[in-house]
């Protein structure tokens, strides 16, 4: 699914405060209810678990997490100009499973 890096409008260079944001038709379709988090497969390796806070399931369909933030910063992908953030895909792998990926990487 295409995703997009996300930022709070104060993100730190430890990586927090960013993350990425999908639609709540995605959401829906991909993520089940009963999770509290998710496993994210960054690449290289790195693995991490994401925390789905109730707000996920509202308004905000965002995976925050430093780990993404340290990944967007290390591949030159953050910070990006205003209003222009780049465009990642999300791919469900299986169960609780997803691989981050940018499509030009």
């Amino acid at each position: 699914m295409r995703v997009t890096a996300w930022s709070n409008g104060n993100p730190r260079p430890s990586g927090a405060g960013y993350g990425v944001r999908l639609s709540a038709a995605d959401r829906d379709r991909h993520f089940d209810r009963s999770w509290t988090s998710i496993v994210l497969d960054l690449g290289a390796g790195e693995v991490t678990v994401v925390a789905l806070s109730a707000s996920f399931w509202r308004r905000c369909a965002e995976l925050r997490s430093a780990s993404i933030g340290r990944w967007l910063l290390g591949r030159g992908l953050a910070p990006w100009p205003k209003g222009q953030p780049p465009r990642l895909v999300l791919r469900h792998l299986h169960g609780d499973r997803f691989q981050l990926r940018h499509p030009e990487k």
